[in-house]
C-alpha cells in the first residue's frame, strides 16, 4: 500500500506539471523529426572546375553526378576555389594531370576523388578498348603474311593530389572537432549560469534584490559580469586543453579561437540566464536542453546544411552554433584570419544583444519599475 501511495503521489505531481509532461513527450518527438530530416536531406553534387580536359573525360566525370565547371588558364587556384565555392579542380597539362581538393569537408572530398579517379580510370579502359578493336579489324582485313601487328597500349593515368585545406591524412574528425569545442563551451555555460540564476530565485536572493531601487538592467549586468567572469576561465581552460593537450587541430590563431567561444559562452550565458526565469525548478530548467540546446548542434556544421530543405536552412541561421561553427571551423581548420570570420563574431553579439534586452523585459514579472 505503501508503494502505491508513492506511485499516486508521483503521478498527481507530475500531471499537476503540465509543461514537464508535454516537454517529456513532446521533446524526443521534435529531436527524432529533426534527425529524420537531417539524415534524409538531399544530397549535393560536387561541383569541380576542370581545364585542358577532352569531351570524354568530361561526360565521365558528368555520368558521375559531377558537376562540371570549365575554366581556361587559372592564375589563382586557391582564390577561385574559394571565391567559386568548388569542391576541387582537375587540370591537364600535356600527360600531367593536377587535382586539387579544397577538401572543405574530408569525407565528401574523399568520395570526390574515388569519383575522379574512376572516371579517368573508365576513359583509360574505353581508350584501351578501342585500340584492341583496331587490331582486330587489321586482323580481318587479311594483312600479308608476316606484317607486324603492334596494340598501342594506352599508360594509366597518373594523378597528382594536392590539397587547400589539410592533407591526405586528413579526416572527419579534423573538421568536427572545432564544432564540439564550440558546442561544449556553450553547453556547459547555459547550464550552469540557469541553473546558478535559478536558485538566487529559489532561495529569495533575487527577490530581495528586487525589493531594493536596483534597476532591472543593472540585474542583468551584474549576473552577466559575474558568471561572465567564470564563463571566461572555462572557455580558457577548454580551448588550451583541446589544443596543447588532446593536439586538436589548429592552423590559425589559438586567441581567434577563444574570442569565438568568448562571444559563445556570452550568448550562453544571457540563454541561460533568461530561460532560468520561466523555471521553477532544477528539473524545468533541464527540460529546456532538448528545445534549445540539442537542436544546436545539430546545424553547428556536423551535416552540410547546403544540404537540407529551404526551410531548414532557414531555422539553422537562427542558432547561434551555426555562426560558432562555421567562425571555428574557418579558424582551427581552414586558418583563416579574423577578417574573415568578422560577420559571425557581430552576428553573435547580436544574439547575445538581443537575449540581454529579453532578461530585462523577462524581470518585470517580479517588479515593475
Amino acid at each position: 500500500m505503501r508503494i502505491l501511495a508513492m506511485v499516486k503521489r508521483i503521478i498527481q505531481q507530475m500531471v499537476r506539471d503540465k509543461r514537464a509532461l508535454a516537454l517529456m513527450m513532446v521533446a524526443p518527438l521534435l529531436i527524432i523529426t529533426l534527425l529524420n530530416y537531417l539524415l534524409s536531406g538531399n544530397t549535393v553534387n560536387p561541383k569541380v572546375a576542370v581545364t585542358n580536359a577532352d569531351d570524354a573525360i568530361v561526360e565521365q566525370l558528368k555520368d558521375r553526378e559531377i558537376i562540371v565547371v570549365r575554366y581556361g588558364q587559372i592564375d589563382n587556384l586557391k582564390k577561385v576555389l574559394v571565391d567559386d565555392e568548388l569542391d576541387g579542380a582537375l587540370q591537364f597539362n600535356g600527360e600531367e594531370i593536377v587535382l586539387t581538393l579544397t577538401n572543405a569537408q574530408p569525407s565528401t572530398a574523399k568520395a570526390l576523388q574515388l569519383k575522379i579517379q574512376q572516371a579517368l580510370a573508365a576513359e583509360n579502359a574505353k581508350k584501351q578498348a578501342s585500340n584492341i578493336a583496331i587490331f582486330i579489324e587489321d586482323i580481318k582485313s587479311n594483312l600479308p603474311s608476316g606484317t607486324p601487328i603492334e596494340i598501342k597500349k594506352v599508360a594509366a593515368p597518373e594523378i597528382t593530389t594536392s590539397y587547400i585545406y589539410g592533407n591526405k591524412d586528413t579526416i572527419f574528425f579534423d573538421q568536427l572537432s572545432p564544432i564540439l569545442v564550440g558546442f561544449f563551451v556553450f553547453f556547459f555555460v547555459f547550464l550552469i549560469s540557469g541553473i546558478a540564476l535559478l536558485r538566487e530565485r529559489t532561495t529569495g536572493t533575487l527577490d530581495r534584490l528586487m525589493a531594493t531601487p536596483i534597476q532591472r538592467r543593472d540585474i542583468v549586468f551584474g549576473y552577466l559580469l559575474g558568471y561572465g567572469i567564470f564563463a571566461v576561465i572555462q572557455t580558457i581552460i577548454v580551448v588550451f586543453y583541446s589544443v596543447k593537450v588532446l593536439d586538436i587541430m589548429l592552423v590559425g590563431s589559438v586567441w581567434n579561437v577563444i574570442l569565438i567561444n568568448l562571444c559563445l559562452a556570452l550568448v550562453a550565458l544571457s540563454l541561460g540566464i533568461l530561460l532560468s526565469a520561466f523555471a521553477n525548478s532544477e528539473f524545468q530548467m533541464m527540460q529546456f536542453i532538448p528545445i534549445a540546446i540539442i537542436p544546436q548542434v545539430f546545424f553547428a556544421g556536423i551535416f552540410p546544411v547546403e544540404a537540407m530543405a529551404d526551410w531548414m536552412q532557414v531555422i539553422a541561421k537562427c542558432m547561434p552554433m551555426y555562426y560558432g561553427g562555421n567562425a571555428l571551423v574557418d579558424v582551427m581548420y581552414k586558418g583563416l584570419g579574423l577578417s574573415a570570420i568578422r560577420n559571425e563574431l557581430l552576428i553573435l553579439l547580436g544574439f547575445a544583444l538581443v537575449f540581454i534586452v529579453l532578461n530585462v523585459l523577462a524581470l518585470r514579472k517580479y517588479r515593475k519599475i
